[in-house]
This record gives structure tokens, C-alpha cells and sequence, in this order.
């Protein structure tokens, strides 16, 4: 599985989660078998992209994802975790929402 994060820099420990319009990386985190495996940076989201990540995690609710659905992406929100290992570790407990419109 493939999880990509608007971070606002390119470090896996201090690294934070961010709102997509003040991203200034994106952090493409393959996770398989509950493990990280690897975690990329990508200056554009762009590039993120044509590694076809399977979900988008964002901060909050009101996130500008209209791109990410119409590429049949599941969009969760992380309301509370924003350092990559909390983010992962919601997502392996199922503790991520789905967006809600």
C-alpha cells in the first residue's frame, strides 16, 4: 500500500503533516505487511502521483482533493497524527476517517 502526505519537510522523524496548499514535499510511504518499507520525497505532487499511491492522508475535512477521486484514490484524514510513524500506525489500526463530503 502506498500512502502519500503532504509534509512540510523532507525529514521521516521531524517531518510533519500538512494542509496540500502549504506542502513543501510529498512523502510517498510504502507500507506492506504493517511495515514501512520505504518512505520518498517528492518535490511535486505531480511526480508523487505517477507512482500511483493507493490513498492521500490529509489533515482535515476542507482539503482541495477533487484530483485525487477523480483518480479513483481513497482520500483519509488524519485529525489528530501528523509525524509519518503516528500516521502509519492509524492507518494500520484503521483509526483514519474517509472524507466525509
Amino acid at each position: 500500500m502506498k500512502l502519500l502526505l503532504p509534509m512540510d519537510r523532507e525529514d521521516t522523524q521531524e517531518g510533519s503533516l500538512v494542509p496540500i496548499a502549504e506542502a513543501k514535499t510529498w512523502a510517498l510511504v510504502d507500507v506492506e505487511e504493517g511495515q514501512v518499507v520505504e518512505v520518498r520525497f517528492f518535490a511535486q505532487k505531480e511526480t508523487a502521483l505517477e507512482e500511483w499511491p493507493d490513498a492521500v492522508i490529509v489533515p482535515g475535512d476542507y482539503e482541495p482533493v477533487m484530483e485525487f477521486i477523480e483518480q479513483q484514490m481513497m482520500v483519509l484524514v488524519a485529525h489528530m497524527q501528523r509525524s509519518i510513524d503516528d500516521i502509519v500506525e492509524a492507518f494500520l489500526f484503521k483509526e483514519l476517517h474517509e472524507l466525509a463530503f
